[in-house]
This record gives structure tokens, sequence and C-alpha cells, in this order.
């Protein structure tokens, strides 16, 4: 019997683990700090002065996925320093993708919502990832280029599937950002919490005849 309890305590303690993403290219703001990644930019508030050329036309953000389900979006800031939530624009549909590693998203800026775009100019990328356990966040400070062959020695490659776009892509992205989720992030939340309660009740129901 105690043994049951353990596995069941096991598999409860695997559920609430947290998975995580990490943007490669452009180069994040510092270096990934797992307990800050629900916060605005991974924790870090202010701007790099160590920016990445990235182009107006034909960009893309490359990152590594640890999980197997999930759905982002991308916003973007004309702000020169900015610091919360509140400064960026969505400028992308949110999508869904499933597969683990590495993935290569489009941005176009030049075709985006967001107007007045010039080369030179200095502007932050931040990235909304949810996969399940709740919206992280990543961001890069760049200077907007014309130049494509920024990119040219970047890999842009997928693990699995090319991303599925939903919503219009409109939305302002102020605020915390993770009132604009998607359904597929909302069920993805929604099954995390029901085989978490499943597991600890079971575990519970043990416990009593222990």
């Amino acid at each position: 019997m105690k043994a049951i309890f353990s596995a069941l305590a096991f598999l409860a303690s695997t559920v609430v683990v947290n998975a995580h993403f990490q943007i490669s290219f452009p180069h994040p703001r510092g270096p990934f700090v797992e307990s800050d990644e629900r916060g605005f930019c991974d924790g870090f508030t202010n701007v790099t002065t160590n920016r990445t050329e990235f182009p107006l036309s034909g960009g893309f953000i490359t990152l590594n996925s640890e999980h197997p389900q999930w759905s982002a979006a991308l916003y973007l800031s004309n702000v020169s320093n900015p610091n919360n939530f509140d400064n960026f624009t969505q400028v992308n549909s949110f999508f869904r993708v499933s597969g683990e590693g590495g993935f290569c998203i489009p941005l176009d800026l030049a075709t985006s919502n967001m107007t007045g775009l010039q080369s030179g100019q200095n502007v932050t990328i931040q990235m909304l990832f949810n996969g399940g356990d709740g919206d992280l966040f990543q961001c890069a400070d760049v200077t907007l280029t014309n130049d494509n062959s920024s990119i040219s020695s970047i890999p842009c490659s997928n693990a699995t599937q090319q991303p599925n776009t939903s919503g219009s892509g409109s939305g302002s992205g102020s605020g915390s950002g993770s009132g604009s989720g998607t359904d597929g992030a909302l069920a993805m939340a929604s099954s995390f919490n029901v085989k978490l309660l499943a597991l600890l009740a079971a575990v519970s129901f043990i416990s009593c005849f222990m």
C-alpha cells in the first residue's frame, strides 16, 4: 500500500513540474532564469546595449521548446526602454505547435500591424509562450535593418510541424498579455488541472486506508 501511495505521489509531483522555452535568435536580454520566466521579459526589465540586428522583411525567431504542445504570440515595442507589458503591441496571430525541440517562427515586421518601423530603429521583441502551465515570457532587444544578410547564417528549421495560426493577430498586447490566450492554451491548461486533481484525489483516498 505504501508503495502505491509513493508511486501516486511521484506521479503527482511530475505533473506540476514546469517545462520551459528559450529564445535562441535574436539573442535574449539575458541568460534564461527559470524562477523569473513567468514575469515580464523573464525578469530582465532593462534593455541590453548589445542589440542584435533584425531584418524588417523576412525575419524569424528561433527557439527551443521543452513542451510537447504549446501556443505562442509575438509582441513588439518601439519604446526606448520598455519595462512593462503596456509598452508592447501584438504583431502576429497566436499559433499552436506540436513538438519539442528547435523551432523557427516567421516574423515579417514590414507586413505587420506596426507602422512607421524603419532601418536603424531600436525595438524590443517579446514572446508569450504557453505550454499548458501558464504564460512564460522572454524578450530580445534588436536594431532593425534592411539587410537580410544578418540572418543568412542563422539555421531556421522546425523539429516537427509548421506553426498553426489562430486569431486575428490585431490585438494590442497591452496589459499582462495573459488575457490574449487561445482556445488551445486554455484547453491545455484545463487538461493539466484535471489530471492534477485526479492524481491528488487518488493519493488522498489511498492515504485514508494506511
